[in-house]
């Protein structure tokens, strides 16, 4: 089993793409953050399987934090993610430094209207800026046909697909399935903040959303249904809610009853703030 190739610096990763376009191979992008689980596995394999060559990008981007968020603690585990980078097959990852990203005297902002009004937007201000602006830069850094992102983080996945088409970004951006564990948990690093008693309350978190869609998608009141399953969250141990909404799959505007959705998700649970999202069918 072969570890990937790592590269610290924009120079050395822009080296191994070109002989990779000399050699007619096709690239495609994995952004993380590290922390790798098996959603983030199962993002290269999607990658493998629409080009030749993965890059896999691990950088805590501190943009699109907040000073109040867990930067700090966000969970760095640099050799255990090329270990898993390795089972999968990944050829090449790209490690910068915050210098590296973010140079003295850098001030470039990216900020995208659009699927990023609300949502997460009321919570955390700054974070699709931050996150546009990093994308932005990984893209132009590494020039790849394709970028695989999941759709455990859908607003954000819907921000990048803005980001390509608003600025003619010519990068095929791939939706994943979110990934879960047998009870329905979506994948997410910061699961591990978790405590065995909180992992069965997150636990029933999909399973809520799941009977508001099917509530839904059987006429009942969006209003009302999102109230329940508000109140069906709280009851279930979590702290808060952020936001429950529906809205269109595509856009992000307020969901119509004829077209498809999501509902999305965000509450605390202890000192960790966990997201989801499940598919309406329109009627």
């Amino acid at each position: 089993m072969k570890r990937p190739q790592v590269v610290e610096t924009v120079s050395d990763l822009r080296t191994v793409v070109r002989e990779w376009r000399r050699q007619g191979l096709s690239v495609a992008m994995v952004p993380t953050m590290g922390a790798l689980h098996d959603g983030h596995v199962s993002l290269t394999r999607i990658a493998l399987e629409r080009a030749d060559r993965c890059v896999v990008s691990i950088f805590v981007n501190p943009t699109q934090f907040a000073p109040t968020e867990d930067l700090d603690k966000y969970p760095r585990q640099l050799a255990a993610d090329l270990d898993r980078l390795a089972e999968a097959g990944v050829q090449l990852a790209f490690t910068p430094t915050a210098a590296e990203m973010y140079p003295h005297g850098f001030d470039a902002k990216v900020a995208i209207g659009g699927p990023s009004a609300g949502l997460e937007t009321d919570f955390r201000p700054t974070f699709f800026e931050g996150v546009a602006t990093v994308v932005a830069k990984l893209f132009l850094q590494t020039l790849p046909d394709c970028a695989v992102f999941g759709e455990k983080d859908y607003q954000q996945l819907c921000v990048v697909k803005k980001l390509c088409r608003d600025l003619d970004i010519p990068i095929e951006i791939i939706g994943a399935p979110t990934v879960r564990d047998a009870d329905g948990l979506a994948m997410s690093s910061r699961n591990a903040y978790l405590s065995p008693t909180e992992l069965a309350v997150a636990r029933q978190l999909n399973k809520i959303l799941r009977h508001a869609a099917r509530s839904l998608q059987s006429g009942a009141s969006e209003q009302e249904t999102l109230e329940k399953a508000r109140q069906k969250i709280l009851a279930a141990g979590f702290g808060a809610v952020d936001y429950v909404e529906a809205r269109e799959s595509d856009t992000l505007a307020p969901w119509q009853r004829d077209r498809d959705g999501r509902i999305l998700v965000a509450a605390r649970l202890g000192a960790t703030r966990l997201i989801d999202n499940v598919e309406i069918v329109g009627i």
